[in-house]
């Protein structure tokens, strides 16, 4: 059995000094696992190891999941009025609001991204997402339904029951206020697994929903390996829901087994995004966006725009332009560089998954005219896992790199003549997540927009996002829909009840 202590003294090399809980968070207090297994967060920027966190085994998320219906059937949540759930939710964003420098700290250090970018992206996104479910909590309705003089009928909505959640390393926080939010708000509860990459900042946001004051229970946490605690959670018998966002090839596994109890599902998974850039676009702005879609969070970004299509008679001229935009904006360093615009890659797997795509996209014959490799030790002499964003033209449609999601700061570009054509190949992938279009013309704004296959189209931007508008995909980029009323939608169910008046058989 390990020795690890249930909570760690830590300094960030930011000068912040915080206690990291290391256990479970099961029914309200942290515990050891079962059999002692731990998992080691290691900081991308330097290698070196931060902290180890326990494992859930399977009898872990078996405990977890019970506390979470027992939870559910407990008048203290089951009968809280839905303000008061609402107040509740209010609280935690609050305590998140409170806590953002520590939080964003703990992400920088753990997953690899820019302080800087963890403080006002991440966590404004996760403190907006709280309080925008936390006006949801008693705003959601049946409905009363006509049907004959001496009969009436009407729905009320109810929650689904025990969710379990599986979330992404690349947006921590920000990926756990998108489940828990609209879960708990309806009435749910939740075993939520973090991703074994990043496992410590979900450990620090149990202390707030405690601290918050939300029953015992009714929000589980636990660290995990998708191949133990992931499958165990999805199998569990008690589990009535299952949310995941990750990879195509998981979300797979994840729909195979939770067909077998027929479970409710959520899948957001992966992508291939198409940014298409017309010939009469303010180019200064395609080119910015288009840099920000692909190279903002190293590229680790499911909506990442990574296939751009620029017509014919301005692509030399957008090539050049990004490219230059690329040397001089993408600026590599550690996470703590108020100036740093990328960081490494969360993991050493990572890194050498992008390393490799890099070395497939050149043995297919496309030209490298940026990047093309891994970026020299940083300022300290420590090689991290830094990738040198990597353009790629002389592209076709069959090659890997077009065609499979890479996740990380590789783009292909490639012209086309016609708009049909931009239509045609953005639309010849198995993803539909996100893309882009880039025009003056709305008209054609709208038009392309309504024919591309995606869940979620951005007209002159790009990776917008606002947790009132609806996040998905189509294809194999998903099931369901998270954020706005949609998000709802997927955690809560429709019963009907019929009442007689009085009519007579």
């Amino acid at each position: 059995m390990s020795n690890l202590d249930l909570f760690l003294n830590l300094t960030a090399p930011n000068g912040r000094q915080y206690t990291q809980p290391t256990g479970l968070f099961i029914n309200d207090e942290f515990v050891k696992s079962k059999s002692g297994q731990t998992i080691a967060s290691i900081d991308p920027a330097t290698t070196r190891e931060i902290a180890s966190v326990y494992a859930a085994g399977a009898e872990d998320v078996d405990n977890a999941v019970k506390a979470a219906k027992a939870a559910l059937n407990d008048p203290s949540w089951k009968l809280l009025p839905a303000t008061d759930r609402g107040i509740l939710m209010g609280r935690l964003a609050d305590l998140i609001e409170k806590n953002k420098e520590l939080l964003a700290t703990i992400d920088a250090w753990d997953n690899g991204k820019p302080y800087h970018v963890a403080l006002s992206e991440d966590l404004v996104e996760a403190i907006t997402t709280f309080r925008y479910y936390s006006g949801w909590a008693d705003k959601t309705f049946g409905q009363t339904i006509s049907t004959t003089p001496k009969k009436f009928a009407y729905t009320i909505r109810q929650p689904i029951g025990v969710v379990g959640q599986i979330i992404p390393w690349n947006y921590p926080l920000s990926m756990a206020a998108w489940k828990l939010g609209p879960a708990l708000v309806c009435g749910n509860t939740v075993v939520i697994k973090a991703a074994e990459q990043t496992p410590l900042s979900i450990l620090v946001l149990a202390t707030l929903i405690k601290e918050a004051g939300f029953p015992k229970g009714v929000v589980n946490i636990i660290n995990g390996y998708g191949c133990e605690a992931g499958a165990a959670l999805v199998q569990h018998p008690l589990v009535d829901k299952v949310a995941f966002t990750g990879s195509t090839a998981t979300g797979r596994e994840i729909m195979k087994m939770a067909a077998g109890s027929l479970k409710n599902i959520t899948l957001e998974t992966g992508g291939k995004s198409p940014l298409i850039v017309f010939n009469d676009t303010d180019m200064e702005q395609a080119v910015k966006w288009s840099h920000f879609g692909i190279m903002s969070n190293q590229g680790q970004i499911c909506t990442a725009t990574s296939r751009i299509f620029v017509q014919k008679d301005v692509y030399e001229t957008f090539v050049e332009q990004f490219t230059s935009a690329v040397k001089s904006t993408s600026k590599i360093g550690d996470q703590w560089d108020e100036s740093t615009f990328q960081g490494p890659q969360v993991t050493r797997a990572q890194y050498d998954r992008v390393l490799e795509y890099i070395r497939l996209g050149i043995s297919e014959g496309a030209t490298v005219v940026s990047g093309g490799g891994p970026h020299p030790p940083n300022s300290n002499g420590e090689a991290g896992y830094y990738i040198s964003p990597t353009v790629f033209t002389n592209v076709t449609d069959s090659m890997r790199i077009y065609r499979e999601e890479i996740f990380g700061p590789v783009v292909v570009i490639m012209p086309f003549e016609t708009e049909e054509e931009a239509i045609k190949r953005a639309n010849n992938t198995t993803f539909g997540l996100g893309a882009a279009v880039f025009t003056k013309d709305l008209e054609r704004a709208h038009r392309v927009a309504a024919e591309i296959e995606s869940g979620m189209v951005w007209i002159n931007s790009s990776q917008d996002c606002d947790p009132g508008v609806p996040f998905g995909g189509v294809k194999q980029s998903g099931i369901g829909r998270e954020l706005g009323e949609a998000g709802l939608e997927a955690y809560s169910q429709v019963k009907a009840v019929h009442v007689n008046l009085g009519s007579k058989l």
